[in-house]
C-alpha cells in the first residue's frame, strides 16, 4: 500500500471511529476542543515542528519558538475565557483544591531564585495552562462525558496517525538517537518515550469507556462503542510493542488491572479491596525497582538493572542538587546551564532525571517535595471521595493516579504540559457532589395533587 493510499484508509479509519463512538444524549460543550488541542500538541510535536519552522535544538529548549508561545497562549487565554464564563463552577474547583493552588503559587515563587527566571516564569505560565485545561473538563456541564471526550478524541488522532506515520512514513515516524543513533519509533511524537506516554494516557480512556460499555448491557449502540475502543487498544499495544515502552506497557497493565477492579459491583461495596489492591500495584512497583537486589522482576521486562542507565543519571544529579537542597534551583531550571553540560558528561542527550520525584526535588527542593506529598495525599483522598459519589468518574480517577504515582518512579510524569501530569492532577482534583449531579425536571401531575419536587441523583449513564 502507498503511503497517499495508506493516508486515505487511516483517515477513514479516524472518521469510523469519531463516527460510531459518538453519543449525541450524552455530549460534553464544543470547550472540550480547547483542552482537546492543547494536549494533542503536547502529546505530539510543537506547531513549528509540523510546519518545519521551528528552531534548533538548543534555543528551542531556553527561547522556544515564537509561534508555539502564541499558540499556546492563543489556548490559555480561550481557556480563561471559558472559565470566566463557567465563574461558579470555576469558582467551587478552585475552592476544593486548595493544595493544588499553594503548589502551583510555590512554584511561581521558586522563579525569583532560578539562574533564568524569566525562561522558568514562561514554562510556569504553561504550567498554568495545564490547570486551566483540567478545569475546562471538569466544569463541563456533564464531566463524565468531557473527560471521556478530552482523552478519547485524542487517542482516537494520535494512536492511528501514529502507526502510520512508523509504518509508511518512516523519515517522519522514526529516528535515531542523535548521541548514540539507536532507531528509535516516535511515531506522532519526537521521542519513543513520549509515545508511550500519551499512548498511555489514552489507552487508559479507551479501557475504562470499554469496560463501561462491556458492564452495560442496554447501551445504545453497545457494541459500536466496543468496536472502537477495542480498535484503540489493539493499536495502543502494538505501538507498546514497537517503541519498546516498558514503563508506558507496566503501567498500562497495572493501572489498567486497577481500573477493571473497580468498576466490579462486589469491589465498589468493599473499599478496604480498593486500597489493599492501590498499595499492592504502588507495593510491585517499588519492590520491583529498588528492594529487588537480584533485578530479576526488572530483567523480565527487558531491562537491565542499572534501569538503563537510569541509576548513574541519578547518582550524577543528586550530588549537583546539594548546592539547593531545600528550595531547589527554581521552578523548571535544573536542566539549563553547567549542570546540564555536567550531565551529558554522563549521558549525552538528556533533559530530565527519568524520575518525577527527583525532578521536583531538583527544581523545588525538599520545600517542593512537601508539596508534592501534600498533592499526593490530599489527591488520594479526592479519588476515593469520587469513586464513592460517582463510580463512573472514581475509577478513571484511580487508574490515573495510580499511573502517575509509578510512572513517575522511572520517567519524569510530573513536569509541565507532560501527559501524565495533566491527566494526574485530573485524577487529583476535588470535583463537589453538586457538580456530579444532574436536575431531573418535575414531573407533570393531576391538578389536584401537589407537585413533585425535582430530585437530585447520580449522573451515572454511560457517555
Amino acid at each position: 500500500m502507498t503511503p497517499q493510499l495508506a493516508s486515505a484508509v487511516y483517515a477513514t479509519l479516524i472518521a469510523v471511529l469519531f463516527y460510531i463512538d459518538r453519543d449525541r444524549k450524552n455530549s460534553p460543550s464544543k470547550a472540550i476542543w480547547i483542552p482537546v488541542a492543547w494536549l494533542m500538541i503536547n502529546g505530539s510535536r510543537p506547531v513549528s515542528m509540523w510546519l518545519e519552522s521551528g528552531p534548533t535544538i538548543g534555543d528551542q529548549y531556553t527561547d522556544g519558538s515564537p509561534l508555539d508561545a502564541a499558540v499556546f497562549g492563543l489556548l490559555i487565554m480561550a481557556g480563561l475565557a471559558v472559565l470566566i464564563w463557567r465563574r461558579r463552577q470555576t469558582g467551587q474547583l478552585l475552592r476544593a483544591n486548595l493544595p493544588i493552588i499553594l503548589f502551583l503559587l510555590y512554584c511561581a515563587v521558586s522563579t525569583i531564585w532560578s539562574d533564568y527566571s524569566f525562561i522558568a516564569f514562561k514554562r510556569w505560565i504553561k504550567s498554568v495552562g495545564d490547570i486551566v485545561m483540567v478545569l475546562i473538563v471538569l466544569s463541563d456541564r456533564n464531566p463524565v462525558a468531557a473527560i471521556k471526550g478530552f482523552f478519547c478524541r485524542v487517542g482516537f488522532v494520535l494512536i492511528p496517525v501514529s502507526i502510520l506515520l512508523i509504518k509508511y512514513y518512516p523519515e517522519t515516524g522514526r529516528s535515531y538517537n542523535p548521541w548514540t543513533w539507536v532507531p528509535m519509533y516516535c511515531g506522532v511524537t519526537t521521542f519513543k518515550n513520549l509515545l508511550g506516554m500519551i499512548t498511555l494516557v489514552c489507552a487508559l480512556a479507551s479501557l475504562w469507556c470499554f469496560v463501561r460499555a462491556w458492564r452495560n448491557r442496554e447501551l445504545p449502540r453497545r457494541k459500536q462503542h466496543l468496536v472502537a475502543h477495542a480498535v484503540i487498544l489493539g493499536m495502543a499495544l502494538w505501538i507498546f510493542w514497537i517503541a519498546d515502552s516498558m514503563t508506558s506497557f507496566s503501567c498500562f497493565v497495572l493501572a489498567g488491572s486497577l481500573l477493571v477492579m473497580a468498576n466490579q459491583t462486589w469491589v465498589a461495596r468493599r473499599k478496604m479491596l480498593i486500597h489493599l489492591m492501590v498499595g499492592g500495584v504502588v507495593g510491585i512497583s517499588l519492590v520491583a525497582l529498588f528492594f529487588d537486589s537480584s533485578g530479576s522482576l526488572v530483567q523480565t521486562l527487558g531491562r537491565d538493572p542499572t534501569l538503563t542507565g537510569r541509576t548513574a543519571i541519578w547518582d550524577v544529579v543528586l550530588r549537583l542538587a546539594k548546592a539547593s537542597p531545600i528550595l531547589g534551583t527554581g521552578f523548571e531550571s535544573f536542566w539549563m546551564g553547567d549542570r546540564l553540560l555536567t550531565v551529558w558528561d554522563v549521558e549525552k542527550g538528556i533533559q530530565e532525571a527519568h524520575n518525577g520525584y527527583i525532578e521536583v526535588y531538583l527544581n523545588l527542593g525538599w520545600v517542593g517535595i512537601l508539596f508534592l506529598a501534600s498533592l499526593i495525599v490530599t489527591g488520594y483522598q479526592h479519588v476515593m471521595n469520587a469513586y464513592k459519589n460517582d463510580r463512573a468518574i472514581g475509577s478513571i480517577k484511580l487508574a490515573y493516579f495510580t499511573m502517575g504515582v509509578i510512572y513517575s518512579l522511572t520517567e519524569a510524569g510530573f513536569r509541565v504540559m507532560s501527559p501524565v501530569w495533566v491527566a494526574f492532577i485530573l485524577a487529583i482534583m476535588a470535583v463537589p457532589p453538586s457538580m456530579l449531579q444532574k436536575k431531573i425536571p418535575s414531573l407533570k401531575v393531576a391538578a389536584h395533587r401537589p407537585e413533585v419536587p425535582p430530585v437530585r441523583v447520580p449522573h451515572e449513564e454511560y457517555v
